[in-house]
């Protein structure tokens, strides 16, 4: 009696399962895209789709301080070169894909800009904050031609044909810089990693189009508080190179840490300085600097087993 009970919860379990997979691929695949008998009613939901559609991001547990044994502020980079990092940079041209595939800085901007992510700031301590205005002006550049002087020299006026304006946009991001907290939970006896803050990273707009290497070093263009952007970065989905059918929210991929970063700034007694300020002229030991503060974090909650 007892086994045939156990066998029935074992069914009733992998019954549960089986359901939340297949809503979970209906739920993140193209909506309606093998029903559609017009191109229109691609990605357009039924209302019983939207009925059920209830999704929302993972909720943060609650950590109190006194649960946390060891704790390591760190400070990120992300480089979008590297192939790992591609989902975070493509796709950088929106004229020829559908409005559901975005890159992470298109998400940012626009979410910016529309005013569901309220605040953005200067930097990481997220003590002063940045206005539309002051975000126009670092991702903006206004340049008027020669000719253009030339001819208002001569008739006062300049013609909007010579008149050029650069803008930032996402295949210009060059790095993504995070800002994250390392701590053990000595209630649940791991050590755990918690994203407070990204940053999109491009060379100053004045100097976009630079060939001095110099000029192109990635500077944070604003810092956004990362828990006030988690509901914006749940609806948009990432592309899953590995099964299309199941793409990945970027608010997944970023707590997940699937993404390839060193770091370059740990919380120390000299004021947070950076790597690069005490390992001058030298990537290689800068690397093996970014690799021992990672160890040493790891090393703790290894140290702790330790008898």
């Amino acid at each position: 009696m007892v086994k045939l009970k156990i066998k029935k919860m074992n069914n009733k379990f992998l019954l549960s399962i089986v359901l939340i997979v297949g809503f979970t691929l209906n739920t993140f695949s193209q909506a309606n895209i093998l029903n559609a008998k017009k191109p229109e009613e691609i990605g357009v939901k039924t209302e019983a789709q939207l009925a059920l559609d209830n999704d929302k991001p993972l909720e943060y547990g609650y950590v109190d301080d006194r649960d946390i044994l060891f704790s390591k502020m760190t400070w990120e980079k992300i480089v979008l070169d590297e192939r790992a990092n591609f989902p975070l940079y493509y796709p950088v041209d929106t004229n020829n894909i559908g409005s559901e595939r975005r890159s992470l800085y298109h998400v940012l901007i626009k979410a910016v800009r529309d005013g569901k992510i309220k605040n953005i700031y200067d930097d990481s301590y997220f003590t002063a904050k940045r206005t539309l205005k002051d975000l126009a002006d670092i991702t903006t550049k206004v340049d008027t031609l020669g000719i253009g002087y030339d001819q208002f020299n001569a008739e006062g006026f300049v013609d909007p044909e010579y008149i050029t304006t650069t803008r930032i946009e996402a295949y210009d991001i060059k790095a993504y810089l995070i800002k994250g907290l390392w701590y053990f939970d000595k209630r649940q006896g791991e050590l755990k990693y918690r994203l407070l803050g990204i940053a999109p990273a491009a060379p100053d707009v004045n100097f976009i189009n630079s060939n001095d290497e110099a000029n192109k070093v990635p500077n944070a263009l604003f810092w956004v508080f990362y828990p006030e952007a988690r509901e914006v970065l749940h609806e948009a989905k990432s592309f899953n190179n590995k099964n299309s059918a199941m793409p990945i929210s970027f608010d997944h991929l970023l707590n997940s840490r699937r993404f390839n970063g060193y770091m370059y700034k740990e919380e120390n007694v000299y004021g947070d300085r950076e790597v690069k300020e005490y390992v001058a002229d030298n990537a290689l030991m800068q690397l093996l600097e970014s690799d021992r503060i990672k160890e040493k974090i790891r090393n703790f909650e290894q140290d702790m087993w330790s008898y």
